[in-house]
């Protein structure tokens, strides 16, 4: 006891000097300076949440200040939030910073666009006040929007009822008033909004879609959708988050999925970005395709661009760049064709496993009895006629066959990355490049001189070896509308010199 006292003394002495503000202050002069002069908080979806912000606020002087009073100018009737050194409010008293240090603010905004009168929603942040004030201004763009969500009860949020059986998919049918899609208004969907079988969605040039985390779209069977974008109005699909730092994250929604009976699907000038997939494609059209794709840009997407199971899909001047797994996966058999289409994909967050463009005629999953199982089908056709497969793998053009179906495909004037350096294909009949029965007039690992690769810019240049090497076709434009002369660029844009 004796040697424990003078300890507990001294822990207790400690304790009081630690919580003594033992050090001077002087009050703020009108001489803080900001990491902005004006915080642009992007744009944001009517009673959607922002992104959180920061400015820093610096005391460059060599004492330490005191700021009497920081607080939003609209005070409580303010749309923005605040976080002043860790503390929350609208108004904050007696705030230190010491000598050639600074201090964090963050800030966050929720607004009701029925509340404001001017979509452009401005405050100040004000420090200090008399002569000594300054401010820094504080701006969001606020977009009103169509909102479609499940409902939600006592029991939780409405799913969908696929084939006659409940599922655990979060989002509902559409009504027949909400069948045709403007650009009047952008539309934010909340869960999955799916066409009911035998009704058509109808997506209007400009339109623009947005979709929150784990939502999308399916067209269920029977039903299918017609996206009408132009050159000059394009139908963009994207996520729900507007701030400049969401613009280029994949996975940031779920998919957009025709399902098995659906046909006559038709996507024309558009832009899909950020998803989880892009297309999740099931099931052969009856006399036509069940997807026909032109003049649509596929990027970010976390897995796939364009996923086909057993399917029909035709395109033509179709862009995918940067996804996961492969920009293009054709499996378990089906007819495709691609004319004039860039499947380029030097995806860089993480290792990809798959190449950028991948064909086979079989699917492996477990049984009920958790065996694996392993179903093939015919692959009726996969034509790739000037095409450009390129990425940052060695390899970015698989054929993976099983016998014992059909496996029919034929690939010409296509410019393609193949670099065997360990000789994994060498025993792959169908990567065969000499065979003139598959394969004609192609490039193997030339240049596609590609603009920027790190920002989905996909025209080639003067340098490219795809310029005059595609035969000609009836797509007479490329994806930017520019002719094709009678020796086209391979790929799905005309060359240029950037």
């Amino acid at each position: 006891m004796k040697n424990t006292l003078p300890i507990l003394a001294l822990i207790l002495s400690i304790i009081v000097i630690s919580c003594r503000k033992d050090f001077n202050t002087i009050p703020s002069y009108g001489k803080l300076q900001f990491s902005k002069d004006t915080v642009f908080l992007d744009t944001i979806f009517s009673n959607i949440g922002s992104a959180t912000y920061n400015l820093k606020v610096y005391n460059k002087s060599s004492k330490t200040i005191t700021i009497p009073e920081i607080k939003l100018e609209n005070g409580n009737s303010s749309n923005y939030r605040l976080n002043v050194d860790g503390l929350t409010g609208d108004n904050f008293n007696n705030i230190d910073i010491l000598a050639n240090d600074s201090i964090y603010i963050f800030i966050e905004t929720t607004i009701d666009a029925n509340t404001v009168t001017n979509p452009l929603y401005t405050d100040k942040i004000l420090f200090d006040n008399g002569e000594n004030q300054q401010d820094v201004d504080l701006v969001t763009l606020v977009q009103d929007a169509h909102f479609i969500f499940p409902s939600k009860s006592s029991s939780g949020i409405e799913t969908l009822n696929i084939n006659g059986e409940e599922t655990e998919i979060q989002g509902r049918f559409l009504t027949d008033e909400e069948l045709t899609f403007t650009n009047e208004k952008p539309y934010v969907i909340y869960g999955y909004a799916a066409v009911p079988s035998s009704k058509t969605l109808t997506i209007e040039a400009g339109a623009k879609i947005h979709f929150h985390n784990n939502s999308g779209l399916i067209i269920d069977k029977d039903a299918n959708f017609k996206v009408n974008g132009t050159l000059d109005e394009k139908v963009v699909f994207e996520g729900d988050r507007l701030e400049h730092q969401f613009s280029e994250i994949p996975g940031q929604w779920g998919v957009i999925w025709i399902r098995e009976g659906s046909y006559n699907n038709e996507l024309n000038h558009a832009q899909i970005k950020n998803g989880t997939v892009g297309f999740l494609v099931d099931g052969q059209g009856i006399s036509s395709p069940t997807l026909t794709i032109k003049n649509t840009e596929i990027y970010n997407s976390s897995n796939y661009g364009v996923l086909g199971r057993n399917t029909h899909i035709e395109g033509e001047n179709l862009v995918i760049g940067s996804t996961g797994q492969s920009a293009l996966a054709c499996t378990f058999g089906g007819k495709y064709s691609f004319t004039h289409a860039t499947f380029a994909n030097f995806w860089n967050n993480s290792i990809r496993q798959l190449p950028s463009v991948l064909v086979n005629n079989h699917i492996t999953y477990l049984n009920n009895d958790n065996q694996e199982v392993t179903e093939t089908n015919d692959l009726v056709t996969a034509n790739f006629i000037n095409c450009i497969i390129e990425g940052n793998n060695n390899v970015e053009f698989i054929l993976d066959k099983i016998d014992g179906t059909t496996f029919n495909y034929m690939v010409e004037n296509c410019l393609i990355k193949f670099n065997d350096l360990n000789n994994s294909f060498t025993d792959n009949n169908e990567l065969n490049f000499d065979d003139s029965t598959h394969y004609q007039n192609n490039i193997l690992n030339g240049e596609p001189n590609f603009k920027d690769v790190t920002k989905n810019e996909f025209i080639i240049g003067k340098n490219s070896d795809a310029i005059n090497k595609a035969q000609s076709s009836t797509v007479s434009q490329d994806i930017l509308g520019i002719s094709r002369s009678s020796t086209p660029d391979i790929g799905a844009y005309q060359h240029t010199d950037f």
